[in-house]
C-alpha cells in the first residue's frame, strides 16, 4: 500500500451502516454501468470551445491515488453531461468539458485507486497496466522516489499543500502544537510503515525513532481504545470530521500538524505523465492543463455539480471497495482546502505553478532517506526532471 496515504475504511461499522443508508441498499451487479444522474449534467455558459480532439488521445485516462473524494474535486470538474459510472472498475467516464461547459470532442475517465487498485501506488499502476494511461496523481516525493526506475513529470501542481498530517488528542497533550512538539513526549506515533516522511522526521531529530509504530493500517478503533494516548497519520481535510462527528467512541475534536509544516514541503496529486509524453501529447498538454487549471478555480469557487458527482460514484461502488463518503464528508474537505490553502495559488499567482527550488529542496532531503531504503533516486536528479511549468496559463489563478 502507498505509504503515504491514510485510509476511511468500511471496517468501522458507524461507517459502514451510514453507507449502506446512503447507498439504499444497492445490490447490483459488479460490472454494472451507470448513467448520470439528471441533477448532475454541467450547462454550458457559451464561450469559444476548447477543442481537444485530434491532439488529445480519443480518451484522456486519468489514475488517481484513492476514491472518489473532495481532493479529486477538479478532475469531477471537468466531467460533462453523459458521464457513466463503471462499478466494477470503479471507473467514471464522460464527454472532458472545458472551462465553459463545452464539450472538448474527447472523454475524459478517472479511474479510482486505493482498493479498486490493490492499494498499489499510481507510479506502479502507470508503468504495469496494459492500457495508455495518459495521466496520473503523482506526489513530488512518489516522483523522486521512482525517478531512476519508473520517471514521471508533472505537469500541474494539483495541491499547493500536501494534506496529510499527524493528528493527536489535545486533551491528552495540552501542550502539544506541533509534530516536534510530539517529539518531546513519549507518544507512539503511528503510520503506514515505509513512508520516507517520518524516516526523515527521526533522522533529523523531530520525532524519536524510538516512538513511531509503521504498523497502522488505516484503523480509528486503535486511536479511539487507547484514549489519544497515541498520535497517527491522517488527512487534514478528512480525518478531523470523521472522529469529531461520526466516530462513536470519540466526537470531539483533535489536533494536527500538516507534514508539509513540519519540513516535509510535497507537493500532493499532481498531475503527471510519462516523459515520452510531454513530447508526444504536447499539444494536447497546451490545451488541456489550463482546462486543469480552472478547474481546480471553478471547483473552489462552485462544488457543487462536480460533488454531486463525486458522491454518486461513491454511491454506486464505494462500499464495494471499502470506501464511505458523504455529504458532511466532502463539504467539509473543501472547506479545509480552501480555509488552509491546500489547493491556492503557486508561485506569481499561477494556479498549478511549482516553485523549482521548492521540489529541489525536498529532492536533497528525500535523496539521502530514499537511498537508506534501497532505492536510490536518479543520479543528478534535479526538479526539471520531475515537474514543468511549460504548459500553464500563467493568467489562470483564484483571484
Amino acid at each position: 500500500m502507498n505509504s503515504r496515504r491514510r485510509t476511511s475504511m468500511l471496517a468501522l461499522p458507524v461507517i459502514a451502516a451510514l453507507a449502506l443508508a446512503a447507498c439504499g441498499g444497492d445490490d447490483s451487479s459488479s460490472d454494472e454501468t451507470t448513467a448520470a444522474p439528471a441533477d448532475t449534467t454541467a450547462a454550458s455558459s457559451g464561450g469559444e470551445a476548447v477543442s481537444l480532439a485530434g491532439v488529445c488521445p480519443d480518451t484522456v485516462i486519468i489514475q488517481t491515488d484513492w476514491m472518489p473524494e473532495a481532493e479529486h474535486g477538479f478532475l469531477y470538474q471537468m466531467i460533462g453531461d453523459g458521464y457513466e459510472i463503471d462499478k466494477g472498475n470503479a471507473y467514471v467516464t464522460g464527454p472532458l468539458i472545458d472551462q465553459n461547459g463545452n464539450d472538448t470532442g474527447v472523454k475524459f475517465q478517472i479511474r479510482s485507486g486505493g482498493g479498486a487498485q490493490n492499494f498499489q501506488s499510481v507510479t506502479d499502476i502507470m508503468y504495469t497496466s496494459s492500457d495508455d494511461i495518459t495521466l496520473g496523481y503523482v506526489y513530488t516525493d512518489e516522483a523522486i522516489k521512482y525517478s531512476a526506475t519508473k520517471p514521471t513529470v508533472a505537469i500541474e501542481s494539483g495541491f499547493e499543500k500536501n494534506p496529510q498530517m499527524i493528528m493527536w488528542d489535545p486533551a491528552t497533550y495540552p501542550d502539544v502544537k506541533s509534530i516536534a512538539d510530539l517529539g518531546k513526549t513519549d507518544a507512539t506515533v503511528r503510520y503506514f510503515g515505509g513512508a520516507a516522511y517520518m524516516d526523515y522526521f527521526t533522522s533529523q531529530g523531530i520525532l524519536k525513532a524510538s516512538q513511531v509504530d509503521g504498523s497502522y493500517s488505516g484503523d480509528s478503533s486503535l486511536f479511539i481504545a487507547d484514549e489519544g494516548k497515541a498520535a497517527q497519520q491522517g488527512f487534514g481535510s478528512a480525518e478531523p470530521y470523521n472522529y469529531e462527528e461520526v466516530l462513536d467512541g470519540w466526537k470531539k475534536p483533535v489536533d494536527f500538524q500538516y507534514i508539509n509544516d513540519a519540513g516535509w514541503d510535497n507537493y500532493a496529486e499532481s498531475i503527471a505523465t510519462k516523459p515520452e509524453n510531454i513530447t508526444k501529447y504536447a499539444d494536447c498538454f497546451t490545451k488541456l492543463v489550463p482546462i486543469i487549471q480552472h478547474a481546480a478555480v471553478d471547483y473552489l469557487a462552485d462544488p457543487a455539480r462536480a460533488n454531486a458527482i463525486i458522491l454518486a460514484a461513491v454511491d454506486s461502488f464505494g462500499t464495494d471497495f471499502g470506501w464511505t463518503y458523504t455529504q458532511g464528508n466532502v463539504d467539509f474537505g473543501v472547506k479545509v482546502m480552501k480555509d488552509d490553502k491546500l489547493v491556492a495559488n503557486g508561485p506569481d499567482g499561477v494556479m498549478g505553478k511549482f516553485d523549482a527550488d521548492r521540489v529541489n529542496e525536498l529532492i536533497t532531503k528525500a535523496i539521502p532517506v530514499y537511498t537508506a531504503q534501497d532505492n536510490p533516486p536518479k543520479d543528478g536528479l534535479t526538479a526539471d526532471d520531475i515537474v514543468t511549468n511549460q504548459f500553464l496559463d500563467e493568467s489562470i489563478g483564484i483571484k
